[in-house]
């Protein structure tokens, strides 16, 4: 597997018939092991999934923004950061344009502000997000040094807070097409915990614009067992299908399922 991968594509012959989303899904859902209730976008299939893939182990709670299905249906944003403010949320995932060593998360735009060359759609609020929610999870799958930069030209939503500010949130780990990173928010620092089949520890670093913490030895990122790879395909594909048709479709062959 390389940075520049495209999805859909098998992790190689150690994976056997494992799919890379697959693998992914499995990573996500031991990283929200425990979780009691998970939201997620209605852009984030894999996110979505392994969300869903930990609720089945655990019988916690998801919901997903945008679904029109009864038991992950939300009142959108607004019922979210109500719930958030509350506590009610466990974990959460946030992406971004840009995203620094520091966990800091660029979604407004590429360049100077104001005047940057490329505009994204926003932070809307996740920043208060990552505030409020204790278990964050960064997903991107591609991970390329476009994405991880050593500085984000501008913060949409900060790793790290000054102490004595009131934070119960903050990012607990990084996922990409290349890797699993935890992320230490006293140091707001990122160590890197596995490389996915295929791919070599200097490949993550070429790849990566930061600087991150390396232990002695960085395993292979464990593939789904039999049993949880059979829980992916029977009941998490089809659940799925209906807030991420085209993901469920191109990924499992299954067909959107109505409300």
């Amino acid at each position: 597997m390389s940075g520049g991968a495209t999805t859909g594509e098998s992790t190689g012959a150690a994976m056997g018939e494992v799919k890379r989303e697959e693998l992914l899904i499995s990573v996500v859902g031991d990283l929200l092991e425990g979780a009691r209730h998970v939201a997620v976008g209605v852009l984030s299939p894999i996110p979505g999934a392994g969300a869903l893939l930990a609720a089945s182990r655990s019988g916690g709670r998801v919901t997903i923004i945008g679904s029109d299905l009864p038991a992950h249906r939300m009142d959108g944003g607004l019922e979210l950061f109500d719930m958030a403010a509350q506590g009610r949320v466990d974990g959460f995932f946030l992406s971004g344009g840009q995203i620094d060593g520091q966990g800091n998360i660029n979604l407004t735009g590429a360049g100077a502000y104001p005047q940057g060359d490329v505009r994204w759609s926003g932070a809307f609020g996740s920043a208060f997000l990552y505030f409020q929610v204790p278990r964050v999870i960064l997903f991107r799958e591609e991970h390329t040094r476009r994405i991880f930069v050593p500085k984000v030209d501008f913060v949409s939503a900060p790793g790290a807070s000054e102490p004595g500010v009131f934070r119960p949130g903050g990012a607990h780990a990084l996922v990409t097409g290349l890797c699993v990173m935890s992320f230490d928010r006293a140091r707001a620092r990122f160590t890197l915990t596995s490389v996915h089949p295929g791919v070599t520890v200097e490949e993550v670093k070429d790849n990566t614009g930061f600087d991150f913490d390396l232990p002695e030895s960085v395993p292979t990122t464990a593939p789904p067992s039999a049993e949880t790879l059979g829980v992916i395909r029977s009941e998490i594909a089809p659940t799925i299908a209906n807030p991420y048709p085209e993901f469920a479709e191109r990924v499992f062959g299954i067909a959107r399922q109505a409300a």
